[in-house]
Order: C-alpha cells, then sequence, then structure tokens
C-alpha cells in the first residue's frame, strides 16, 4: 500500500510515517514524488479544505498512490466566534506570522483574560481509491496570552498558552509540543480508524 503525503514538510511527514507506517509499506511527500499541485482551499470548514486537498490529489496522482493524506489547521478563538479558523495563515492583509498576531491581539484587547479561551484544530482527510474518505479532527485547548512569550514554534505558537505545561506553545520544545499537538491528536485518531476497520474485516 502507498500513500502519499499532500505537503512537503519535512516535520510533518516524520511525524506521519512514524504513526502510520504499519499501515503503509511506502509514504512520500509530494516533493519525493515528483508531484507539483497546489490545491485552492477555499472551503468553509478545515475538513472541507483537508478532503477537497486529498480527493483532488488522488486524483491528480493517477492510480500512483492507494491514498492520499491532507491536512488543514488553524486557531479557533471562542470571543471571535472562532476566528481566524481556516483563515488563520491569511488572517491580516500581509498575510504573515507578525501581521497575524498583531491583528489578533488589537481584537482581543479588551477581552478579560477567562474569555480568552482558544484552541488549535487539526483536521486530517485521507482519501483511498475505490473507498470512503476517513476525516478525523484533533484539537489541543488553550488561552490567548497579553504578550508573546517563547522563540520556539511559529505562527500563533508565543501567544498560546498551554494551562498543562505553564508555557506557551513557543516555549515548549520540538518534543513537548509534537506529543500534545493538534496534528498528533488527529493522526492517532486517524490510526485508531485504519485499526478498527482492519479488525471488522477479520
Amino acid at each position: 500500500m502507498k500513500l502519499l503525503l499532500a505537503t512537503n514538510n519535512a516535520h510533518k511527514a516524520q511525524e506521519i510515517r512514524e504513526i502510520l507506517s504499519d499501515s503503509y509499506a511506502e509514504i512520500s511527500t509530494m516533493r519525493e514524488a515528483g508531484i507539483d499541485l497546489e490545491v485552492e482551499e477555499d472551503g468553509s470548514t478545515f475538513s472541507e479544505n483537508a478532503l477537497k486537498k486529498a480527493v483532488e490529489t488522488l486524483a491528480f496522482a493517477s492510480g500512483r498512490f492507494d491514498a492520499v493524506l491532507a491536512d488543514d489547521s488553524g486557531l479557533c478563538v471562542d470571543a471571535l466566534n472562532g476566528a481566524p479558523g481556516v483563515y488563520s495563515a491569511r488572517f491580516a492583509e500581509a498575510h504573515n506570522d507578525a501581521a497575524n498576531n498583531q491583528k489578533l491581539i488589537a481584537l482581543l484587547k479588551d477581552v478579560p483574560d477567562e474569555r480568552r479561551t482558544a484552541r488549535f484544530c487539526c483536521c486530517v482527510a485521507l482519501a483511498r481509491a475505490g473507498m470512503d474518505p476517513i476525516i478525523v479532527q484533533g484539537e489541543v485547548e488553550g488561552t490567548i496570552l497579553h504578550e508573546s512569550r517563547g522563540k520556539n514554534g511559529f505562527g500563533y505558537d508565543p501567544y498560546f498558552y498551554y494551562a498543562p505545561f505553564r508555557k506557551s506553545f513557543a516555549e515548549l520544545s520540538s518534543d513537548e509540543k509534537n506529543a500534545v499537538s493538534h496534528r498528533k491528536r488527529a493522526l492517532i485518531k486517524l490510526r485508531e480508524a485504519l485499526d478498527a476497520e482492519n479488525r471488522s474485516r477479520l
């Protein structure tokens, strides 16, 4: 069984391989497979974007792979009615981390601590030739800080406070963050869904 990852992110690829290597004998990134495709993420939810990317990439790969795995993720802030959500990467006009964070903190300027709850969400979609897709979502809960903390990570990490570790995501080591990340939780759910399918066939 051959799995194509709709990404060229080396860290994502490593994490996926660690969790799904028992289910797929061969796992390749787009670059490794020599595939150059950009799917427009124009859905209104993480699941719509992830599924669209997975389905269109599988069709483009034209029978070379048994399945394609895609994901979409972002930050959802309760006081902003779930924003930035699917627009997390392009929340501000400049479409960069500094501008996105500046807009986020400005919008939350007068919001008290108890209402600054938020979560990182990651939806993973597995499109498969001749089979129904699997769509799962992982989340990690936190709150939005008033000021940035830490130099690690990217995106909204410096403002996302994770209470169990008493640190922002940007203060966590790579191992700490990967152990609790929304993507890791989504991938574990996917692995559980695949295992359940296999058991049902016995």
